[in-house]
C-alpha cells in the first residue's frame, strides 16, 4: 500500500496502535470521547468542585492515604457528601492505571456538586442531586528526571488576590492560572503569591527558603493549601538534623536566603534559584534542595502502594 493510502486508511479509521484513555464517570468506565457531563453541573456553571491529584511513579500511588483524606476535608468543609465507600477510591485509581497501562504520571479526580437541571446560586438538595464525580490518568513517562529539579526554576511574585479558604482544594483556579501566564510573559518558570508582605505559596505549589541550614515555611492555615507532599517531606525531615521554622517569610527574605526549593504533587521537591531577578544563594540547587528531593522520592516511592 502507498503511503497516501496508509495515511487515508489512518484518517478513515484512526490509528489502531494508540490506546484510547479510559476515564471514570459516575461508576463507569468509559472512552474519553464518551464521557459527558452536564452544561448544568455545578463543577462547570458554579466551580463548585473540589479536585486531588495523585502522582504515579513505576506503576505506584504517591502519598494516596494523604491524598484521600484531603479530599474528605475539602469535601467536608464545602458540603458535598463523600460518594465513596471505604476502598472504594483505591480500587478506581488501580483500575485506572491498569486500564490505561500508565508507569509515570498522574491520576486527576473531581467531585462536584452534581447537576440540578438548571442554574441556581442556592445548593440542590443533596438527597436529590447527587455528585458528579470525574478521574482520569495523565501518562508523564520518565516524570521523575525533571529539568527543573536539575536547573532550578525562577519565578516572579504577584498580589494574593485569591480567596480566603485557600486550604480547600477547590477547582476555582482561574487566579492561579493567569498568575503562571503572567510568570511566563516575565519568561520564568512560576509566581509566588504575596500578601501584606509575606509569602503565601506559589500558583500551585507550597514554598520554602533556606538560611543558615534551616528550613523556613509557613504554617497552616487558611491562607495556604495543606500540601500533601509537604506534609510528607516535613515528616521525612524531622527524622535528618535539619531544622524547621514554620512562619511567613517575605521576597526580600528569599532574595538573601542560602536555597529555595518548592514542594507539589507533580513536581516533588524543585529548587528555586531566582525571585524577582534577584539570585538565590549562588543560583543554581542548593544542596539542602537537591537532597530533600532525593530523600522524598526514596521514602515515598517505599511508602507508595
Amino acid at each position: 500500500m502507498t503511503r497516501q493510502g496508509c495515511t487515508r486508511r489512518k484518517r478513515i479509521y484512526g490509528d489502531r496502535n494508540k490506546m484510547t484513555r479510559i476515564v471514570y464517570l459516575n461508576g463507569e468506565y468509559l472512552p474519553e470521547d464518551k464521557a459527558k457531563v452536564s452544561i448544568f453541573d455545578r463543577g462547570f456553571v458554579m466551580g463548585d468542585a473540589v479536585y486531588e491529584v495523585t502522582a504515579v511513579v513505576g506503576r505506584k500511588l504517591l502519598d494516596f492515604a494523604g491524598h484521600e483524606a484531603r479530599l474528605t476535608r475539602s469535601l467536608g468543609e464545602i458540603g458535598i457528601e463523600n460518594p465513596f465507600a471505604e476502598g472504594e477510591l483505591l480500587a478506581i485509581h488501580r483500575e485506572l492505571l491498569a486500564r490505561n497501562d500508565i508507569e509515570d504520571g498522574g491520576i486527576y479526580l473531581q467531585v462536584s456538586r452534581g447537576n440540578p437541571g438548571d442554574r441556581d446560586f442556592v445548593f440542590p438538595d443533596p438527597a436529590v442531586v447527587k455528585p458528579t464525580v470525574v478521574l482520569y490518568t495523565q501518562s508523564k513517562p520518565g516524570v521523575l528526571q525533571s529539568e527543573s529539579a536539575l536547573h532550578g526554576v525562577r519565578v516572579i511574585s504577584v498580589p494574593e488576590l485569591r480567596w480566603h479558604r485557600r486550604d480547600i482544594k477547590t477547582v476555582q483556579l482561574l487566579y492561579p492560572s493567569m498568575a503562571k501566564m503572567m510568570a511566563k510573559k516575565a519568561h520564568v518558570d512560576d509566581a509566588w503569591f504575596v500578601e501584606d508582605g509575606f509569602v503565601t505559596e506559589g500558583s500551585s505549589n507550597n514554598v520554602y527558603i533556606v538560611k543558615d541550614g534551616v528550613i523556613i515555611t509557613r504554617p497552616l492555615s487558611t491562607d495556604i493549601l495543606h500540601g500533601i507532599t509537604r506534609a510528607a517531606l516535613l515528616r521525612y525531615v524531622a527524622e535528618t538534623q535539619i531544622a524547621v521554622e514554620e512562619r511567613p517569610f517575605t521576597i526580600a527574605e528569599a532574595q538573601a536566603a542560602d536555597e529555595s526549593f518548592l514542594t507539589s504533587a507533580s513536581s516533588f521537591v524543585t529548587p528555586v534559584v531566582e525571585v524577582d531577578g534577584v539570585a538565590v544563594g549562588t543560583g543554581k540547587p542548593g544542596p539542602i534542595a537537591q537532597r530533600l528531593r532525593e530523600i522524598y522520592i526514596e521514602e515515598a516511592l517505599k511508602a507508595g502502594i
